[in-house]
């Protein structure tokens, strides 16, 4: 953290109960650790581990990782990536669903033409 610059009073920490396997443990103690660094706003969550301490130092590091890839403009790569994918999903509108199964009906009938006379 000192090589970036980084101070602990800029860091915000908190513990959350954890989610997911773990028992008794997970859902008596707060072991997940959450950081926001306030400057930038990026918000980390830990819960790799049932140990508080460990979660803690993990949350840290991950922190530290995350804004190192800020700076080097990692960030940006991901976040278009992200975008595509977002894109990808979205929701086509009526128009180009009917030309998308308009095309695949013409396809299919190219595709059918070229079969043999006896067989389907």
């Amino acid at each position: 953290m000192k090589s970036l610059g980084l101070a602990e009073s800029e860091v915000d920490e908190s513990f959350v109960l954890s989610r997911g396997p773990g028992g008794q443990h997970l859902q008596k103690n707060a072991t997940c650790v959450v950081l926001v660094h306030r400057p930038t706003g990026v918000r980390v969550r830990c819960q790799e581990s049932r140990s508080q301490g460990l979660n803690r130092f993990l949350a840290r590091r991950r922190l530290v990782e995350k804004l190192e890839a800020r700076r080097a403009g990692e960030d940006s790569t991901a976040e278009a990536a992200r975008e595509k994918l977002r894109r990808q999903k979205r929701r086509r509108s009526r128009r180009a669903r009917a030309r998308l199964l308009a095309d695949k009906r013409h396809h299919s009938a190219a595709k059918a033409a070229r079969r043999a006379p006896g067989e389907e």
